[in-house]
């Protein structure tokens, strides 16, 4: 399971949302080209960007920011908030990003989705933000009438490199994650997941191991990160492919003490 480094723009900073409420703003940093270095340093294998900017407004405030990172790391990187027109997607493509990730157009033009996963394989991801199951819009500004795995399948065999399944109820709450529904989505569609929201400890991320044989292939990670809570270098030895649990069942037996 991979895990991924968030950072998220507000202003051209690093801040963290609580419930992805933007009253209850927490920054971080006032360098995200240091702060992706030190996540790539510390070896990162992933970098996730959200332009909070761009999924309030739809403006690129926070592009000199982006393009800015891509261009010091060596790590693929990915950006959410504000994609909702094919034209943006590829300018960010253009910028050097890895991946665009797509959430309130994936709704709202589910076939221009398809169409950019056609155009750009293995480089588009379809974001699914919920609050009691229900699809949210527009930086979380917005509730559809929509489930969220029911979106899920619409963009089964279409192409799209994988899922972020956010939960809002718990994003920047440090309560770990929404396993239900994490397990739901992973079961709505064989398109990999990427869970996201909730991660506190290490048992959170840990948790998240059950439900990886369901195709829950990494987890964002944010505001743990930036606390101390978590430390990238050892939960990335926690559930890479030396880790413990596998060695207490390898084909050569249990170890024994």
């Amino acid at each position: 399971m991979q895990i991924i480094p968030a950072i998220d723009l507000l202003d051209g900073h690093c801040v963290r949302l609580h419930q992805g409420d933007y009253t209850q703003v927490t920054r971080f940093s006032d360098d995200p080209v240091a702060q992706a270095l030190a996540w790539q340093h510390q070896g990162a294998q992933r970098l996730h960007l959200v332009d909070l900017d761009g999924a309030r407004s739809g403006q690129p405030v926070n592009d000199r920011a982006v393009k800015a990172i891509t261009a010091a790391l060596t790590i693929p990187v990915q950006l959410g908030g504000g994609v909702r027109s094919a034209e943006r997607a590829e300018e960010l493509l253009a910028c050097g990003l890895d991946r665009v990730i797509l959430g309130t157009v994936a709704i709202e033009e589910p076939q221009l989705v398809c169409e950019l996963a056609g155009r750009h394989p293995g480089q588009v991801v379809v974001g699914i933000d919920a609050k009691d199951g229900l699809v949210a819009t527009r930086g979380w500004l917005e509730t559809s009438a929509v489930r969220a795995t029911d979106l899920a399948q619409q963009f089964e065999g279409s192409g799209v490199a994988a899922i972020v399944s956010t939960d809002i109820a718990t994003d920047g709450t440090l309560a770990g994650p929404n396993l239900e529904a994490l397990r739901a989505m992973a079961e709505a569609s064989s398109i990999p997941v990427i869970a996201s929201g909730g991660i506190g400890t290490l048992e959170d991320i840990l948790s998240l191991l059950s439900i990886a044989p369901l195709g829950v292939e990494g987890v964002i990670v944010g505001r743990a990160l930036y606390d101390g809570t978590v430390d990238l270098a050892e939960a990335m030895a926690a559930v890479g492919p030396e880790r413990l649990q596998d060695a207490l069942t390898s084909p050569k037996g249990p170890i024994t003490g």
